[in-house]
């Protein structure tokens, strides 16, 4: 969907239905929205392709938007456009976020515990 048009709510919805998105509209919606994020600023506990295709999931949605500076793209969250268009939704979806501080257990997409390297 281009950055101009109005997002649909299933859309929407179906995009903030994933752990790993939720977790990058958490550290999007922390930062400066006239700056947005280098992709490289976006923490999360993914591959860069899987990264990738959750942040073309979130941009084909409406919920992101992005500029390219030299070799660089920043993401940020397109708050007004969606507040404009389902009121309430994002404070909705990212208040129990916030508040609990769930972000690094949603950037592994899974509740179970970190990983650690095998002993050699």
């Amino acid at each position: 969907m281009p950055e101009n048009s109005s997002p649909e709510l299933v859309t929407v919805l179906q995009a903030l239905s994933d752990p790993v998105r939720l977790e990058i509209v958490r550290q999007l919606a922390g930062c400066d929205p006239e700056s947005g994020l280098a992709c490289g600023q976006i923490e999360l506990e993914v591959t860069k392709s899987t990264a990738s295709h959750h942040l073309k999931t979130l941009r084909c949605a409406g919920i992101t938007a992005e500029r390219e500076e030299g070799t660089r793209k920043y993401t940020w969250l397109r708050k007004a456009e969606l507040e404009e268009r389902f009121p309430g939704l994002l404070d909705a979806v990212l208040a129990p976020l916030l508040r609990s501080g769930a972000g690094a257990a949603a950037a592994g997409g899974s509740s179970a515990a970190p990983r650690s390297a095998s002993p050699t």
